[in-house]
Parts: C-alpha cells; structure tokens; sequence
C-alpha cells in the first residue's frame, strides 16, 4: 500500500508590539519596509519577526497603524530617531490596528502620558477584539507596558503568553477607563494587577487602579527582560527605583521558573564594513589604518588636537546623571586629561542630556578645547565616534541591556563599563595574556572606580601595537558572532518552544 505524507499544522505565533524597524519579504503582499522605532524594542522585535519567518515559522505581527510614519507625509516633520520608508497595506500576516489617534502620530511615544495611554487602549482594543480571534494564535508574545493587558486576555482564552519588559515604565487607570474606550474588561478582569486587592468588578471598577505593566507580569505564563543579570537585580530587590509591585511580581515569576533575561542585540547596521557613515570601512583584519582615518576626521570635525595616536574615549549616551553616571565622569574630567596629558588623552561627547551643560563649563574653565568636545547628538556623527575612538565610557548606575558597549566592540572600541545588568553581561574585563576580555570593568559606583578603569585602558593603549591591533581584532571577530540579533532571536526562539513544549516548525509525519 502506497504511503501518503502529512504534516503536522505548525503552532501560529503573534507578536505584538508597539514598535518595529522592518519585515522580511513575503510577511506581506505589497512591502516589507514597514518601520517605526523608539528604541532597542524595535530592533529586537523586527530580527525575531525575520528569524521566525526564516525558520518557516506561521508568525504573525501586530502593531498600530502608523500611517504618517508608514507613509511619510511629505513636507512633514519626522524625528530623526525614526526609520520611516514609505509602504503599502500589507495584509496576510501582518495586521495593522486601526484607529484615528494612530494615523498622525510622528513618532510612538509622545510627550503626554495621556497621549500615550489613549494609544495604548486603543492598540490593544483592537488586538483584543479583532486580530486575536482573527489570527487565533497558539501563543502571544506581548512587549512593554503599552501590550500590558493582553496577557490577560490570553489567559481567560487559554493561549500561553510571554511578557517582555525592556524598561519599567508603567501607567495606571481604570476598569471604567477601559470600558469608556471600548475594551470589555469585564470577561477577563480578575488577571488584571490593581493597587489593592478587588473585592469584586463592581467595587473595583470606579477606583482600583490597573497596573498596566505590572499586569502584563501577573497575568502571562512565562515573562523576560532584557539580560539575565538585570533580571535577577529585580529579584534580589537591587533598585529602589523598582518599584515594589513589579519587584514582587517578577521575582514571584523568577523563583516559580517562569522567568528569563535575553540580551538585546545592536541593530543590523552597525557594522564597521558596511556602515555609510565611515570615512573608511574596515574590518577585524584591517581596523588599523582605517580606524586611525576616522578619528583624524573626528578630530578635525570636532575641533579636537589632530592626531591620530592619541587614546580617544567616547561617550555615546544620554548625558542623563539618574542612570547613565555622566557625574562620575564630571568629578575627575579635569584631573585624568591632566594626568595623560602626555599620553595625547582626547575625549568626545557626542549626546544631548541634562549634563552636557556641566561638561561644557569645565572644558571651558580649563581651557581644553583640543582635549575635549562637547556637541550634540547625531546618528551619523555617532557611528564615527564608535569607529574612531579606542574606548567608550558606559559608567551606569543601572542598565537593563544597553546597546552602546556592544556596539562598540564590533567596532573595536573597548567600553569601560560599571559592572551592572547588561553591562555584566556583555563585558568582559580584558585579559591581554590570556587572551580574554573585551573591555575595562569597575564595580564600586564612584569617581574612584571609573579613574580606575580609566588607567587599566590607558595601560592596554601604551601597549605595542601588535599586541594591542591583535586584542582589538580578536574582539571585534567575536563580538560580531556574539551579539547579533540571530543569537537574540534563538533565545527567544527556545522559550517559545519550552512554552509550547513542541517545536515551532513541525517535521513530516504519519504513513
């Protein structure tokens, strides 16, 4: 008797996002340009899109239909933030929420929460009520606060759901709220994270509070930040700026192992042998002479010394004193030009934020116009800075993730980097006989420990070059294999698969 070869019907996976860079071909019938991005959110979101596709995959996206950004309005203004590409309807496996407060948006988030949270409810009435029973998926993966109560959703439906939280941004309202904009809470309710505990719908409905973050926590099967390490500082209880509902909640999800950390992933063009922006590209066989070229043109762009031996260190972040540690910097800027005065010491701060002022100031009250630039943030003039300089200053309080120090190995600039979340996890203290490492780590959050670090990478550049391009070219080699969004898909990839306890593609079966 002949034999006849079936396949299994694959398990349909919905993503849901607020946020995305692009699709791969044939996710749509008309594009796969699609863009609107805030942050590391869409890179990520977008490369697990194309991962599963790859894989063969039945994956499906949602998110708000932006159609300023999607179809760019000409004349209008666009963040420089955005990669917007003008694009067609698609249809199949991508769906569009539709709503009016959508359509005009220039950028995801704007500068009013209220703003914010109609967009929120109006995403995710429209997942709720039309692309989840028109997709029927067997698992929703939901992103950050703005997909917080479709979790919910998917429990009352009995669909696994994973949470990702790339920051703790969250904001609250009510069941009436909620009802007022057209999603009937009222069927899954009780999955919802309140401010104190509901006695009934009725009593709450009025005045509990819903924790939209906080909810999407509660409420999923399996939940992930954006590294290990960080995930487990909110376990241990690391940061008061936590706060103590979203502590309890992922620690809870921790300990009943239902709980991860996935490092993000820098987008897909930084690198140094295709990016456009270089005065000359290179690679980690070549990044001598080249990165030499683009620091002479930092140099002279910047109005800095030109020379192209001197130590360069970049800061390429916010110049924001809560998180990023730029006061650390502040306390010594003086003190470490002066003492590798000799070694040519150059330092450019290429980042809009509270501090840049106070940068300012002291170069200006000591005179180190050569030494020291301070300019506003620009991507072009950003992706020089990785390429041009030696080090990057990454002295953080806290760090979910961060992208800059990844980036900057790729480029081979070696970050010196407090030893926090991502940063843990992404930096390694380097090794030259070893042959190990990939940067300079400090521990200790003061002025003390980053003059610390800041000697250890002054003593790796007083090195032979040899010695020193062989390091830079080891760690450019495998910071390309390590941190890149197929790694980051594959984790996400094996937790969707654990949930589903079978794989995503299904092999042929059955006689």
């Amino acid at each position: 008797m002949a034999t006849r070869k079936k396949k299994k019907k694959s398990p349909r996976i919905l993503i849901v996002t607020p946020e995305i860079t692009y699709l791969p071909d044939g996710m749509g019938n008309m594009t796969n340009k699609l863009s609107a991005k805030a942050g590391g959110l869409a890179d990520v979101s977008a490369s697990l899109v194309s991962a599963l596709y790859e894989l063969g995959a039945d994956v499906h996206v949602a998110l708000p239909h932006y159609r300023k950004m999607f179809h760019v309005d000409i004349g209008s203004f666009i963040d420089d933030e955005l990669l917007i590409y003008k694009s067609k309807l698609p249809s199949d496996r991508i769906h569009l929420a539709e709503d009016r407060i959508f359509y005009y948006q220039d950028r995801v988030y704007s500068n009013s929460q209220e703003t914010d949270l109609k967009i929120a409810l109006a995403f995710q009435r429209e997942v709720i009520n039309n692309i989840i029973p028109t997709v029927k998926p067997d698992l929703i993966h939901c992103n950050d606060w703005m997909t917080g109560l479709i979790p919910a959703e998917a429990r009352m439906l009995g669909i696994p759901s994973l949470f990702t939280f790339h920051n703790i941004h969250t904001v609250k309202t009510t069941l009436a709220h909620l009802e007022d904009r057209g999603i009937d809470a009222a069927e899954f309710w009780s999955n919802l994270f309140y401010s104190w505990p509901p006695y009934n719908y009725e009593e709450s409905r009025e005045h509990n509070m819903i924790d939209f973050l906080c909810s999407g926590i509660f409420s999923s099967h399996f939940i992930n930040t954006v590294s290990p390490t960080f995930m487990k500082e909110i376990v241990d209880n690391q940061h008061p700026f936590v706060p103590a509902n979203i502590q309890h909640e992922v620690a809870s999800k921790y300990h009943a192992g239902c709980a991860s950390g996935i490092l993000n992933s820098p987008d897909v063009s930084a690198d140094p042998e295709t990016d456009k922006s270089l005065v000359e590209n290179y690679n980690a066989a070549n990044h001598f002479t080249a990165k030499r070229a683009n620091k002479t043109y930092l140099q002279e762009r910047l109005g800095l010394e030109v020379n192209p031996d001197a130590p360069l260190f970049f800061w390429p972040s916010r110049l924001d004193p809560v998180q990023k540690g730029c006061q650390l910097l502040a306390d010594i800027l003086y003190q470490i030009v002066n003492q590798y005065w000799d070694d040519g010491l150059q330092i450019a701060f290429i980042a809009n934020g509270s501090y840049q002022q106070t940068f300012h100031d002291i170069v200006r009250q000591h005179d180190l116009y050569k030494r020291v630039a301070v300019c506003d943030f620009d991507e072009g003039l950003s992706h020089i800075g990785f390429a041009a300089s030696d080090f990057l200053f990454m002295p953080s309080l806290f760090e979910p993730c961060g992208l800059p120090q990844m980036t900057s190995v790729i480029y081979g600039s070696l970050p010196i980097a407090r030893d926090t979340g991502g940063l843990h996890d992404s930096v390694f203290h380097l090794d030259v006989e070893n042959n190990s490492g990939n940067g300079f780590l400090f521990e200790s959050y003061d002025s003390g420990g980053l003059a610390w670090a800041i000697a250890q990478a002054i003593d790796f550049y007083r090195l032979d070059e040899p010695t020193r391009g062989a390091q830079i070219g080891r760690i450019m080699e495998e910071s390309k294999k390590s941190f890149n969004h197929a790694v980051t898909a594959q984790a996400y990839i094996d937790i969707y698969q654990k949930m589903l306890n079978r794989p995503l593609v299904d092999e042929v079966f059955e006689k």
